[in-house]
């Protein structure tokens, strides 16, 4: 009699129409939702890190911040990682390019052939000294590249750049666009591309594992 009282308050303590194996069920699936999301950051980093993709990247011409024409010639035989951002950026692009210029200073990456180069986005402001006067805060190393928007145009193409003006700033404006890092080789071809919110650690690690001889 007891057992039987028992089973009949565990079944109307239980929703109606709601079976316990839908119950597990959810769990599971919860569960296994946040398996996937983990291990997807994961895969995305390896995809991304260890993607060659012939249609990223092409030829450039610009100007550095002494108004000298540069195109990707210029670095023949050298690694380049490049990143497109803008010098009115108020937080992304000078935290990107002060991670970056720790990564370059890692022990294991001292000495290596990596030129980092900045590529705005912005040319109405980014004139060549207004971009060698920005990069020049963070490291030495970085090149400072800059054009008209008829020249930046084909290259953030190239490399899939999207870079859209918020309206309604005033001359103040902000952009908002893509951040990635674009390892080329000396043949300026896409070697792999790197998270930007990685830490400097994480990139001095990437790039050791992407450049040859590691």
């Amino acid at each position: 009699m007891k057992r039987q009282d028992s089973r009949r308050r565990a079944k109307a303590a239980r929703p109606a129409g709601v079976p316990v194996k839908r119950d597990r069920r959810a769990i599971f699936v919860i569960a296994g939702a946040a398996f996937l999301l983990v291990a997807g950051a994961a895969g995305f980093r390896t995809l991304l890190t260890g993607q060659r993709h012939a249609v990223v990247g092409g030829p450039y011409a610009l100007t550095d911040g002494a108004g000298r024409r540069v195109t990707q010639a210029d670095f023949r035989g050298r690694y380049t990682l490049i990143y497109f951002g803008y010098t009115h950026c108020v937080d992304v692009c000078p935290l990107t390019l002060a991670t970056v210029s720790a990564a370059l200073d890692e022990p294991g990456l001292r000495g290596r052939a990596v030129t980092p180069l900045f590529v705005s986005v912005d040319p109405e402001r980014d004139t060549p000294p207004v971009v060698k006067d920005y990069v020049s805060r963070f490291s030495p190393r970085i090149v400072g590249l800059t054009g008209t928007e008829a020249q930046l145009r084909p290259v953030m193409d190239e490399f899939h750049v999207t870079a859209r003006r918020r309206a309604g700033s005033g001359p103040d404006y902000l952009v908002d666009h893509s951040s990635l890092f674009y390892l080329m080789d000396g043949r300026n071809h896409l070697v792999g591309m790197i998270p930007v919110d990685s830490s400097a650690n994480q990139i001095a690690a990437d790039l050791a594992r992407l450049l040859p001889g590691s």
